[in-house]
Parts: C-alpha cells; structure tokens; sequence
C-alpha cells in the first residue's frame, strides 16, 4: 500500500508540473494591470506637446540692428529713445519706418560728402566736363560755381536744375511707395509704401548679385552716420570760420 501511495504521489506531481498555475497568472495580470495603466500615461507624457507660453503683455521690446561697437561690447546709442518711439508712442512698423528713414539720410549724406570733397579737392566739372556752362540760358558756368563754396555753388544752380534733382529723387521714392519685391502693386487700395512697415529702404536692385548679409548692412548704417556727421561738421566749418577745431584736408 505504501509503494502504492508513493506512486500515486509521484505521477500527481508529473501531471501537476505539465498543469498551468494560477498564481502567477494572478500575479502576471496584476503586474500587467499595473504595467498598463503606467504606460499610457507615461505616453501621454511623451506625446503630448510642450504647452505654449502665455501669450506676452503689454508693448514689447523692438531688436534695433546696427549696434556701434563700443569697448566691453556692441552699444545701441540713444536705445531708451528707440524703445519709446517703437513700444511707447508707435509699434515694431515705427521701427521698420525709422531704419529705412536713417538708411535714406545716410545714403544722401555719403553722396553729399563725395560732392562736398571733390568740390573742395578741385574736381570740379569745369576740369572734367567738356561743356562751359551748366545753364546757357541763366549764364551759370562751371568755372563760377567751382570759385564759391560748396554752399553757395548750390546757391546760384537755376532752379531748373534743382527742379532736375528733385524729379529724380522723386522717381526712386514713388517706386518705392508703389512697387514690393520688384512688381508694381495696382490692386491695392493702400500703396505698400504707405502701408505699415511698407517702406524699409530696400528697393531690390542688385544689378551684382552681391549677398546682402549683416555685416554688409551694418557697414552700410555705420558709413551712413559717419556721412551724417561729417557732412554737418564741414558745412559749418566752411560757412562759419572757426567753427570746426579739426583740421581739413583743404
């Protein structure tokens, strides 16, 4: 009986171990449990997207290209100002306007200074032109406007000739009002010139097809200012003896 109980004992265990057990099932599906409702939202932490920061108020801060290089770093000359005029009294636009307002003063101020040194160096037109008068009519000759002073040469242009000068700087600035990104606007009831941030100074014409980059741009702003400032300083220097402590170069 004894050898028959051991039998017995032995085969229900064989029969056993071949049997699936429910205990761990159990556990298997409680770690499963667990594992599944971790991972879904460890997912949505995963996927889901950055939240977006609140939206600024108030006027906020227009970057100002074209800082002067100053010791310890670049330097925004006159930044309290910017920031009054582009958050204060107008937007990012009062900004745009502003630049292509101070590129235009510069650009007219480099050409006044070449005029002003070739007319003070003695490259005048009465040694280059092939022609005596600049008005036949008005009996305005080169070599009378290259005797005076800069300012009073343009004192005795006729006022045809001044009308002349205006027309063609009139033709850049309408272009400019009327034309974005090379094409004329006709189907605008506002020109984009006249529209906000319309007018940046850019006209589009780059017959070299040279890249515009920032350094290229800063140099442009920089010898724009030093045009301003130097064509102030040799107009009251001529006009006004003493009135400059720097010598000239004429």
């Amino acid at each position: 009986m004894k050898l028959l109980a051991v039998v017995l004992s032995l085969h229900a265990l064989c029969v056993s171990s071949f049997l699936p057990s429910t205990a761990p099932i159990a556990q298997t599906r409680l770690f499963a449990d667990d594992a599944a409702a971790a991972a879904p939202a460890g997912e949505a932490v995963e996927d889901a997207e950055p939240a977006a920061p609140p939206a600024p108020k108030g006027p906020q801060k227009v970057p100002c290209f074209g800082a002067t290089p100053w010791i310890g770093g670049p330097k925004f000359v006159g930044e309290n100002y910017w920031d009054k005029l582009t958050m204060e009294y107008g937007s990012a636009d009062t900004g745009t306007f502003l630049r292509a307002a101070e590129l235009k003063h510069g650009r007219s101020a480099m050409l006044a200074t070449l005029g002003f040194a070739f007319h003070k160096l003695g490259l005048t037109l009465d040694h280059i032109s092939p022609h005596t008068y600049l008005s036949p009519t008005q009996g305005v000759t080169f070599g009378e406007l290259a005797a005076m002073t800069p300012l009073e040469a343009m004192k005795h242009v006729p006022k045809e000739g001044l009308t002349q000068m205006f027309a063609f700087i009139a033709i850049f600035e309408i272009y400019e009002l009327t034309h974005k990104d090379g094409k004329l606007v006709s189907d605008a009831t506002v020109a984009p010139g006249l529209s906000p941030g319309g007018l940046t100074g850019d006209l589009g014409w780059n017959p070299l097809n040279v890249k515009v980059t920032d350094r290229r741009r800063l140099s442009e702003l920089q010898n724009g200012r030093a045009a301003m400032v130097a064509i102030c300083a040799w107009v009251a220097a001529s006009e006004i003896p003493n009135s400059f402590p720097l010598p000239l170069p004429w």
